[in-house]
């Protein structure tokens, strides 16, 4: 039986009418195929009937939590991404050894004349689990005011919601026993929480590199609409470097080499305030700007396109929507709207994740810490590279007399970039268009992910990410996926899904 959302859109009437019409209406019944139109029609009739499969499979991936920062369900986490691929449909699906936590790899061949690659992460971000409103592993579905019912739960939307929405599609062609119309090749990795330190190795072994060889292009599943309806396709992503900044007794040679009273602060010197002194080196006066020597030096300007396209986004999309979605009344030296998002989009960055030293329990504990650390995440635009970025941040500290401060590598990876020109990204804005969607382009994403093992030589695959629906909150406390939306102008989970299949004959 059909069933209405939050919005009172009747599911089914929602996903055949406002997803397939749309789709089926904008191509003349001239081109396309009577059986491939009774096909199209028949898999997007299976999405309201599996919409309660999909909801749970959700609830229980975000379960199973795979943190590789804690060591925390492997292999458990790669063997369950496996059952999901083959359920889904992929063969030959295998645990892929690293010198870290394994990959899953996958094929579904399903005799197509293209073939193109998928990326899923199967690991999530830590969480605290008492900051959280909805508990972090249950998957709860809450209505939240101005959206609908999400399902809260740590990587609700950083990755396993869009990822599930396309286990969703793949499972619809199954029951409707329709034949996926483009073959996939599907590479998972579970640490691209910490920098993916190990994902060439799994991109690189040799029948996986293989069979990326056969592939025209590669797809991201995301969620890119926000709470109004707006949705951004970005044409790269920035990449990172997650590091940590060490300042001790035992290194630097001053201070106490364990943690003594705090009344011997009048005579003994403090690794924690020289770590803070270093830590304002890296930064301008505006407390903001890299001031690492030698910083921007690689960075490729925005060419006239890109400034054309953070132009027009700034001028369809709500500011205020946005400032709201992030808890923020400001920009960065009270810039406008149109210069923010330059910024944001242009310039590389050295972010504080975290401050850790001494005693942070409750009450006071009159200490002197031996050691103290900043947790870094430097973000990195073209032409920047993680190895050069890394060595001008230990030459500016050594310059500035803080050579002793240890300089821990974790992770992290260049950016990357794909032509707007592209047949994977022109699907991908054509598929939207024709689902009544109009996409607003940026250059890249502020956000980063390992794209670069695709679009870089060796394998040099334009790259693009796909998705109808919301979430927000990644890496934050109450994280969440939409599931049924009660904006028509926004997917839940059964229109998102719909969506990939669209995408999914588009690149077939």
């Amino acid at each position: 039986m059909a069933m209405a959302d939050s919005s009172g859109i009747n599911r089914r009437d929602f996903v055949q009418g406002a997803v397939a019409g749309v789709a089926l209406a904008a191509v003349p019944a001239t081109a396309m195929a009577a059986r491939d139109i009774a096909d199209r029609t028949a898999v997007l009739a299976e999405i309201p009937r599996m919409h309660a499969k999909n909801v749970k499979r959700l609830q229980d991936w975000i379960a199973l939590p795979s943190i590789a920062a804690e060591n925390r369900n492997y292999p458990a986490g790669a063997q369950y991404m496996a059952a999901l691929a083959r359920e889904a449909g992929f063969t030959d699906v295998r645990l892929v050894p690293t010198s870290g936590k394994p990959g899953v790899f996958g094929r579904l061949n399903a005799g197509a004349a293209n073939t193109v690659a998928i990326y899923f992460m199967y690991d999530v971000k830590q969480y605290v689990a008492k900051e959280w409103t909805s508990p972090p592993l249950e998957g709860r579905l809450v209505a939240r005011e101005g959206l609908g019912t999400v399902c809260v739960g740590r990587g609700a939307v950083n990755q396993k919601g869009p990822q599930n929405a396309l286990l969703g599609a793949l499972m619809a062609f199954k029951a409707s026993g329709r034949r996926l119309p483009v073959n996939l090749v599907l590479v998972c990795e579970g640490e691209e929480e910490i920098g993916s330190p190990n994902f060439g190795e799994i991109v690189l072994t040799p029948d996986v590199f293989a069979a990326l060889k056969t592939c025209s292009g590669m797809l991201l599943p995301s969620a890119d609409q926000t709470p109004d309806g707006d949705l951004e396709v970005d044409l790269g992503a920035k990449g990172v470097v997650e590091l940590e900044l060490v300042s001790s007794g035992e290194t630097w040679g001053r201070g106490p080499r364990a943690d003594i009273h705090s009344s011997r602060e009048a005579q003994v010197d403090s690794p924690s305030w020289h770590l803070i002194k270093a830590l304002n080196t890296l930064v301008g006066p505006d407390g903001h700007t890299p001031a690492v020597e030698g910083f921007f030096d690689k960075v490729r300007p925005l060419t006239a396109r890109q400034k054309e396209m953070i132009a027009a986004y700034a001028a369809s999309v709500s500011e205020a929507s946005v400032k709201k979605q992030y808890g923020v009344s400001h920009w960065v030296h009270d810039l406008g709207w149109r210069e923010s998002l330059e910024r944001l989009v242009a310039n590389p960055t050295i972010n504080i994740e975290g401050l850790v030293g001494g005693y942070t329990g409750p009450g006071g504990k009159t200490v002197l810490p031996h050691r103290a650390v900043a947790k870094i995440d430097m973000r990195l635009v073209p032409d920047m590279t993680r190895e050069d970025t890394v060595a001008k941040l230990k030459a500016h500290l050594a310059k500035q007399g803080f050579g002793d401060i240890e300089v821990n590598v974790t992770g992290g990876y260049g950016p990357t970039q794909t032509d707007e020109s592209s047949p994977i990204m022109q699907a991908i804005l054509g598929t939207y268009r024709k689902l009544g969607v109009t996409p607003q382009l940026l250059p890249r994403d502020p956000g980063s992910w390992p794209g670069y093992r695709f679009t870089d030589p060796p394998l040099s695959l334009a790259a693009g990410s796909f998705g109808l629906g919301h979430g927000a909150g990644e890496h934050a406390p109450d994280e969440y996926y939409l599931i049924e939306s009660t904006n028509p102008k926004v997917a839940g989970l059964d229109g998102a899904i719909a969506g990939l299949v669209e995408v999914l004959y588009a690149l077939g």
